[in-house]
């Protein structure tokens, strides 16, 4: 899961969003929290990967697994 930040910000960035766009989209979360979950200074929660992976359409896994990579 040390890689969850790196792909986070991969999907963000390639949707082209700023980090207070994907914090709307997600439902108030704050867009400090995702840039310290970003830069590996937080562990995500549940609740949030979970928010994650529906909002850009990717399986839990594929962000949590390491050595699995995003498309």
């Amino acid at each position: 899961m040390q890689r969850f930040g790196e792909k986070l910000r991969a999907l963000r960035t390639s949707s082209h969003m700023t980090l207070k766009e994907l914090a709307l989209a997600l439902g108030h979360v704050a867009h400090g929290y995702i840039s310290e979950i970003e830069s590996g200074k937080k562990k995500p929660t549940a609740e949030f990967v979970l928010k994650v992976a529906r909002y850009f359409d990717v399986a839990t896994d594929k962000l949590l697994k390491d050595e699995l990579d995003i498309p």
